[in-house]
């Protein structure tokens, strides 16, 4: 059975396929079949020595300071089904992970592992999607459909001064592809602050055939009030100055509503709040408050995957969202354009060849300060 990109579900669950079941990790490198466990000299040798081979002897890797580590190199055809993955040490916008798909030279995932895995401050939130797991303590899931031809390459980057500890296994089979199948792709910006007046851009420099599928973001606030009203757009296959697609509002295209705020959808009831949620499709499962001391702004996480709602597009895409806030006034109340602090990853899929992405900024820019 070819892979579909439909994936195992209650419906076909019992179907058989003659398809590999494959997993990489510190204890089999390669993914090969049967080699599995047989590290003798491993990070966990130590701990292991009373036990020998077999016995968890590299279940981790330490990747250095400045350096990049490959976590897997896979040569064939198939699909990624799932990652797991947890950085016991080591800093989440410093780590950045990166996906080659079949012979490019250019990456089609290039972002820090937190904002890949929807936890984009450095400090943890658990988060519970189709997509995206989030779960104690800090163990980063995956469950986005990754097709490959040809061949498949993770590499993990440390950026920050410090070793970076990493537990983590790449599940996959190795099948047949269906021609009608397309690569994902997902892409980080960030922009602190942003311009007056300027527009964010999540997305843009798409070119090729594909769906959109998801956006996470990492909105931090320096100003008072709401901040959420700014809409988002898709400027779809040649749009020029206006899209086909254009939202209500940053909390309506996150799936919420009233500033994620019950006071106000219920006529000032209750203590006034963001309340915290995460669904299969979408969620804000990150609110951090500030505490008096360091914690000075309001920041906040959310997602909204387009699964069962892919954003088509034949030739290109742009997407993007306004920063715009609430002015109360004593006579009238107006849009306040803002000046925050925002990053984002792109989730979508498309044809080969990847457009290059902008460069990633440096570690000082990236810095959550």
């Amino acid at each position: 059975m070819a892979f579909s990109g439909l994936g195992l579900h209650l419906g076909n669950l019992s179907r058989l396929s003659n398809a590999q079941t494959r997993s990489i990790s510190p204890e089999n490198f390669t993914g090969e079949k049967g080699k599995g466990g047989m590290s003798v000299d491993g990070a966990a040798a130590r701990q292991a020595r009373d036990l020998g081979q077999g016995w968890k002897v590299s279940p981790y890797v330490v990747i250095e300071p400045g350096a990049t580590f490959t976590l897997a190199d896979i040569q064939g055809q198939g699909a990624i089904q799932q990652i797991w993955m947890t950085l016991a040490r080591g800093r989440l916008r410093h780590s950045i992970l990166r996906v080659y798909w079949d012979d490019q030279e250019a990456p089609s995932v290039e972002c820090p592992a937190g904002d890949f895995f929807a936890c984009g401050w450095e400090e943890f939130s658990q988060v519970s999607s189709l997509a995206v797991c989030v779960n104690p303590g800090r163990a980063f899931n995956c469950y986005w459909e990754m097709p490959f031809r040809k061949r498949a390459r993770f590499t993990l980057e440390n950026r920050s001064e410090e070793q970076l500890t990493v537990y983590y296994q790449i599940n996959y089979a190795l099948t047949d592809v269906r021609e009608d199948c397309a690569y994902f792709h997902a892409q980080f910006r960030r922009t602190n602050p942003l311009p007056y007046k300027e527009v964010y851009t999540i997305l843009d420099g798409v070119k090729g055939a594909g769906h959109y599928v998801g956006t996470y973001m990492a909105w931090g606030v320096n100003n008072n009030g709401w901040w959420g009203e700014g809409e988002i757009k898709f400027y779809i296959d040649g749009d020029g100055e206006f899209p086909t697609i254009c939202g209500t509002g940053t909390e309506d295209y996150f799936c919420g509503a009233y500033n994620f705020d019950p006071h106000v959808a219920h006529a000032g009831q209750g203590q006034s709040r963001y309340v915290e949620f995460t669904t299969p499709y979408a969620g804000l499962p990150q609110v951090i408050r500030p505490d008096g001391v360091y914690k000075s702004q309001q920041r906040f996480g959310l997602y909204r995957w387009h699964i069962p709602d892919p954003v088509r597009f034949q030739s290109d895409l742009r997407v993007t969202v306004q920063a715009l806030g609430w002015l109360p006034g004593v006579k009238e109340s107006k849009y306040l354009p803002l000046q925050d602090d925002i990053a984002s990853v792109a989730f979508w899929y498309q044809t080969l060849p990847t457009a290059p992405f902008p460069e990633l900024s440096g570690p000082d820019y990236l810095e959550i300060g």
